[in-house]
């Protein structure tokens, strides 16, 4: 599986282009309309988009994604959120594009999406839907796990106690995987069990 990076242009979230068969993609927070140019760019096809959670730094590109065909899928507690007035009128009334939800996970499902296979780890705390994906030796932490952090959780359905509880579930995991953040650079499991103060 390769993991192609992009970084956003201003504020949003970093995005995730996985393919297995450098045709297929499976992209993990769709931030902005210009990682869909990225795919096009790698001639690759967008068949799903996977958000960690609904927050408009990481759903920022949906419209373009959901328009061209992709589907969009989130964690199942997630998708009341996504689309609600509190989420929408965060930090002023920030703009969420139109989109659907094609397709909800729940905790520890497995999936084979663009024959890559992923597992769903329900992790609440930045937000009470958020998830992360683990994907081979790779996990899309959104904004759960960072280098040496973890995700702000006094924003709407956000629980410190949630949080801290996730970030052990995750810290708990076998191996030492390579962990993609949301925000920043990346890291591993092994980094965070001995560099993450909030451990």
């Amino acid at each position: 599986m390769k993991v192609i990076k992009v970084k956003p242009r201003g504020f949003a979230s970093n995005s995730y282009i996985l393919t297995a068969d450098g045709k297929r993609a499976v992209v993990i927070d769709c931030a902005q309309p210009h990682v869909y140019e990225v795919c096009n760019k790698e001639n690759l096809i967008p068949e799903y988009v996977l958000l960690t959670h609904g927050h408009f730094d990481h759903v920022g590109g949906c419209g373009k994604f959901f328009k061209e065909g992709a589907k969009i899928c989130c964690g199942e507690k997630e998708e009341p959120l996504i689309f609600s007035a509190e989420n929408k009128g965060l930090f002023g009334g920030v703009y969420i594009p139109e989109f659907e939800i094609e397709r909800t996970f729940s905790d520890g499902e497995e999936v084979e999406l663009c024959g890559i296979k992923i597992k769903v780890i329900a992790t609440p705390g930045h937000t009470s839907g958020g998830v992360c994906y683990l994907a081979g030796d790779c996990l899309f932490s959104g904004d759960t796990l960072f280098r040496e952090g973890v995700g702000r959780c006094d924003l709407p359905t956000g629980s410190s106690a949630e949080l801290i509880k996730s970030v052990k579930k995750l810290l708990n995991l076998k191996g030492n995987c390579k962990v993609y953040c949301g925000h920043d650079e990346d890291t591993t499991l092994d980094y965070e069990r001995e560099n993450n103060p909030y451990v």
